[in-house]
């Protein structure tokens, strides 16, 4: 392994094993690489790392990719968390324990081989990995993977608001006022906020937001004000990142994706890719004439709730490509011809989503507005129809809707999204309405300024050099 180079950063950066997480981290870690020449180590727990790698000889060990090393911890479940026979709770605290632990004897390695650690990034759900730096006298910083809205939402609600939030928690349509915020919905809040049964099987992951927060205070109450990279860029959330500058230390260092960086650079999936057969067939159809369906990596649709999005893209008689996970075919009992009989579409596993919105024929994506998928299709300039599931979601929906890129479609009671619901909403969006028209352009519009944001001389280059440039002082 090559020795550490003297006064050469190397970067940490600890995620938890989610495919919503970890690409995130990813596109950090090549970001930090290609514009500083740093080491950058990713470290997920093993059962993340061993279905990114599932040709390594043993489980812990590590890999190269020619530009980011990955070297994995224990999270005390190496074969992966799963949530019909696992408890959430205990998984998140032996997280912590083991985790801790184990991370540690990654950085002493690390320290070992000639090459250590300069700074520890981690992101959401890892407040522990803080400590751990701390420990190990390494400066830290919080990679925030939401919205910058979303942090100051729940700044707010651990500063003095949380009883305004669940005053009204049973009534979506309530609005909430925020210090420097705009009037949002309960609707628009992160979910966890307004859980207030302590039956509901996640009540208790509003804690998890606590602790990251009682770590970030521990470090202003040390003298130190709280460094926060956000995966956002300061145009897009001028009024989120303000309201807090006094308190944290937040920069917007975004869009970090991989479609910014350059053609060839791939997500590391933890779900099978389908072969290039979608890439074939999107290169038969017009120009803006294809509708892109999918519901990120986590969440499960219901088998009504796919009945209903099949009927509505069939009455649409446009073309559309729609990402059925394969667990959540087999869940609810639906075959895949019955998705696409009698239609001009084609449903896929898995996908890479960036090549997909990238695709001159794609004019939509229905999307449950996970961050990612958002800012992936903000930067592309893809309108978006935002159907919310849960978490930042109603944030990221409202997001969509406030920057004039998408719409929002309304649920029912149910969580789902009705046939005739979704129909209107692609209508809007793809029509020749005037709304539909206005939508384009100001996709047009943030995708310029997404662009613009990670250029040289740009709002978020010039952050991440900020950064950077403290993170060498510190460090001294």
């Amino acid at each position: 392994m090559e020795p550490h180079v003297q006064n050469q950063q190397h970067f940490l950066i600890v995620t938890y094993p989610a495919q919503g997480h970890i690409n995130p981290a990813r596109h950090l870690a090549r970001k930090l690489v290609n514009s500083t020449g740093a080491h950058v180590t990713l470290s997920t727990a093993i059962s993340g790392h061993r279905k990114m790698f599932t040709s390594l000889s043993s489980i812990d060990q590590e890999f190269h990719d020619g530009l980011i090393y990955y070297l994995p911890y224990s999270d005390g479940y190496d074969e992966g968390f799963k949530k019909d026979v696992h408890d959430h709770n205990h998984f998140m605290t032996e997280s912590k324990v083991v985790g801790s632990r184990t991370l540690s004897c990654v950085i002493n390695r690390l320290a070992s081989d000639g090459r250590p650690v300069t700074c520890v990034i981690y992101t959401l759900l890892m407040s522990w990995v803080a400590d751990v730096a701390r420990d190990h006298g390494i400066p830290c910083a919080l990679y925030w993977i939401q919205p910058a809205t979303v942090l100051a939402v729940y700044y707010q609600y651990f500063h003095g608001y949380k009883d305004a939030i669940t005053a009204n928690a049973n009534d979506p349509m309530a609005m909430v006022k925020l210090p420097c915020l705009p009037p949002l919905k309960i609707r628009d809040l992160p979910s966890f906020l307004t859980i207030t049964n302590k039956d509901n099987p996640y009540y208790s992951v509003i804690g998890y937001f606590s602790e990251t927060f009682e770590t970030l205070e521990r470090e202003s109450f040390a003298g130190k004000k709280p460094k926060i990279w956000v995966n956002s860029f300061d145009e897009l959330e001028a009024d989120a990142i303000k309201s807090v500058e006094k308190e944290l230390d937040l920069m917007g260092i975004g869009p970090v994706l991989s479609s910014l960086e350059g053609a060839g650079v791939k997500s590391k999936d933890l779900y099978n890719t389908d072969n290039d057969a979608y890439l074939n067939w999107l290169d038969t159809k017009p120009k803006s004439s294809v509708i892109y369906v999918s519901f990120g990596s986590m969440s499960v649709m219901k088998k009504r709730q796919i009945e209903e999005i099949s009927r509505a893209l069939k009455d649409t008689k446009r073309p559309f490509l729609w990402v059925v996970r394969k667990d959540n075919r087999e869940q609810v009992g639906i075959e895949l011809e019955e998705l696409v009989s009698g239609t001009d579409g084609m449903v896929v596993e898995w996908c890479n989503q960036l090549q997909v919105l990238r695709h001159p024929s794609v004019g939509c994506f229905v999307t449950h507005c996970g961050w990612n998928s958002t800012l992936e299709t903000l930067a592309c300039g893809v309108p978006a129809v935002g159907v919310p599931q849960w978490t930042d979601q109603g944030t990221n929906a409202w997001l969509i809707e406030e920057r004039g890129i998408g719409v929002r479609g309304e649920i029912n009671k149910d969580g789902d999204i009705e046939e005739e619901e979704l129909k209107r909403c692609l209508e809007v969006v793809m029509g020749d309405g005037e709304r539909g028209q206005k939508i384009r352009k100001m996709a047009t519009f943030w995708k310029e300024l997404a662009r613009v944001a990670v250029e040289e001389g740009g709002s978020s280059e010039r952050n991440l050099r900020a950064v950077l440039a403290m993170g060498k002082t510190d460090a001294n």
